[in-house]
C-alpha cells in the first residue's frame, strides 16, 4: 500500500510510477477525489463535535440534533473510506527511479552472464527424458492421481532435493538467516496484506477454500512475510532474516499451453524462499546481498547462470525493484539450450508493511516507522533439479551429482 501522504503531496510522481506498470494513472485522481470529500467530512464532523460538546447540558435539545447530524456524517465517512480504500489497494508499488522503464519481460536488462556453460561431446538431452530413463520423474502416474501439472520425484532425485535443502540451510544460517518451516495456509487478510489477491487475475492464481477463508501459499514469502503483522520491532532487531521451506501451490491460470508436460511449471512444488524485514536506510543493501547470496550458491554448484534486472512492466505488483536469475539449460530447444528463470529477488520497500502494519521504532529517536521488507528465492527445488540434471548429464543418460552436494548424498553420480 502507498503511502497516503506520498499520493496527496506528490500526485505526479505516484502517476508516473504506476504508468510505468502499465496501470492506468487517472486511478490517482480517482482516489484524490474521494480522498478530499473524505477530508471535508472528517474537518465538518470534528466541527460538530466540538459545538455537541461546547453545548453540553446547557442545550440538550441542539446537542441531540448534531448527534444525529453527527450519525449521518459518520456512515458517509464509512462509505467513503471504503471507496477509498478500494482504489488504495489497487494501485501498485511505485518502481525505484533506477529501474528501466519497460512495457514487458522483452524490456527486460541482461546485467551479467556468469559461469562457463558445458561442452558436450553428444547432444544434450533435455530433463524429462534423462529423468523418465532413470525412473527418477513420474509425469504419467501424477497425472493419473492428480491431473496436469504434477509430478512423483522418485529415488536419489528426490534424495538430491533434501540435499540442496540441507546445503542452502547450513549456507544461509551462516549469514544470519533463521531457518523456518511456515503454515502453507494463511487468512484471507494476510493474504491481502501481502498485495496478492487484489484483483481477479490475482485470485484466479491462487487455491481460495471458501469454507475456511485461507489460501494455499505460492511461495512462503506469502506466510513468512504476516509474521510479525501489527508488532513493532525495535531498531536494534534490524534486519530479521529468514530462510522459509514449504511447499507451493500454483493454479498458473495464466500459462495455458506452456511448460505443460514436465516439472517446471507445476501446480504444487517445493521452494526455499529468504526473506528480510529491514531498516528502511538499509533495504537497497539488504537487496544486493540477497542477490549475492543467490549468485555464491549458484557458483558453488557450478550452474551457469545470469542476472537480469526486470523492467516496470514486468514488475510484480508489491515490488519496487527485482532481479531474476535465469538458469543455463543446455538440454532446452533441442539442445541447443537456453536460459529460463529460476530465482526472483525484489525489494518491496513499506508496501506490504504498511498493508500489514509492520514497524520499528528508533533507538535514537522517539519516532515509529515501517519497515522494509524483501524477498528472494533460494531455491526452486523443481527448477534447480532440472538444472542440475541438464549441466550435469552425462553421455551414458546419468547425472553427475555437484561437489558442494556429495557429503549430503553420499554418492557423487545418480545411475
Amino acid at each position: 500500500m502507498l503511502d497516503i501522504n506520498l499520493i496527496r503531496q506528490n500526485p505526479e510522481k505516484v502517476k508516473k510510477g504506476i504508468a510505468s506498470k502499465n496501470v492506468d494513472p487517472k486511478m490517482v485522481d480517482d482516489f484524490l477525489a474521494i480522498d478530499e470529500k473524505w477530508r471535508n467530512h472528517k474537518q465538518i464532523i470534528d466541527e460538530k463535535r466540538s459545538q455537541q460538546k461546547n453545548f453540553g447540558k446547557d442545550n440538550l435539545e441542539e446537542a441531540k440534533k448534531l448527534k444525529i447530524e453527527i450519525k449521518d456524517l459518520e456512515g458517509k465517512i464509512n462509505e467513503l473510506e471504503e471507496e477509498r480504500e478500494i482504489i488504495l489497494y489497487q494501485l501498485p508499488n511505485i518502481p525505484q527511479e533506477d529501474v528501466k522503464v519497460g512495457k514487458d519481460e522483452k524490456e527486460n536488462v541482461v546485467i551479467k552472464e556468469v559461469g562457463k556453460k558445458p561442452k558436450f561431446s553428444f547432444t544434450p538431452q533435455d530433463y524429462l527424458s534423462i529423468a523418465e530413463k532413470l525412473d527418477l520423474i513420474d509425469i504419467e502416474r501424477a497425472g493419473k492421481v492428480s491431473g496436469s501439472r504434477f509430478g512423483y520425484i522418485k529415488g536419489d532425485l528426490a534424495r538430491l532435493e533434501f540435499a540442496i535443502v540441507n546445503y542452502a540451510m547450513n549456507f544461509l544460517k551462516q549469514n544470519g538467516f533463521v531457518a523456518v518451516v511456515p503454515p502453507v495456509l494463511i487468512k484471507a487478510e494476510m493474504m491481502k496484506g501481502m498485495g496478492y489477491i487484489d484483483s481477479k487475475e490475482d485470485l484466479e492464481e491462487r487455491y481460495f477454500f471458501e469454507k475456511d477463508n485461507q489460501f494455499l501459499v505460492a511461495t512462503a514469502e506469502h506466510a513468512v512475510g504476516p509474521m510479525h503483522s501489527g508488532e513493532t520491532l525495535q531498531e536494534e532487531e534490524l534486519p530479521k532474516r529468514y530462510v522459509a521451506f514449504s511447499s507451493c501451490f500454483r493454479r498458473e491460470a495464466g500459462s495455458y499451453g506452456k511448460d505443460t508436460k514436465g516439472i517446471l511449471r507445476v501446480h504444487q512444488f517445493d521452494k526455499l524462499e529468504m526473506f528480510s524485514f529491514c531498516h528502511p536506510d538499509k533495504s537497497k543493501e539488504e537487496h544486493q546481498l540477497l542477490i549475492k547470496m543467490v549468485e555464491t550458491m549458484m557458483q558453488e554448484l557450478k550452474i551457469p547462470y545470469r542476472l537480469v534486472q526486470l523492467c516496470t512492466g514486468d514488475l510484480a505488483k508489491p515490488s519496487a525493484i527485482t532481479y531474476d536469475i535465469e538458469s543455463w539449460l543446455p538440454g532446452e530447444n533441442n539442445g541447443k539450450g537456453e536460459y529460463r528463470e529460476t530465482h526472483s529477488i525484489s525489494n518491496v520497500t513499506d508496501f506490504q508493511s504498511r498493508r500489514l502494519n509492520i514497524r520499528f521504532k528508533s533507538k535514537t529517536e522517539s519516532k515509529v516507522d515501517y519497515v522494509h521488507m524483501l524477498n528472494g528465492t533460494a531455491f526452486a527445488i523443481g527448477r534447480i533439479l532440472i538444472a542440475i540434471i541438464e549441466n550435469y548429464q552425462t553421455k551414458d543418460g546419468t547425472i553427475k551429482i555437484p561437489e558442494v552436494l556429495q557429503k549430503y548424498l553420499g554418492i557423487d553420480e545418480i545411475k
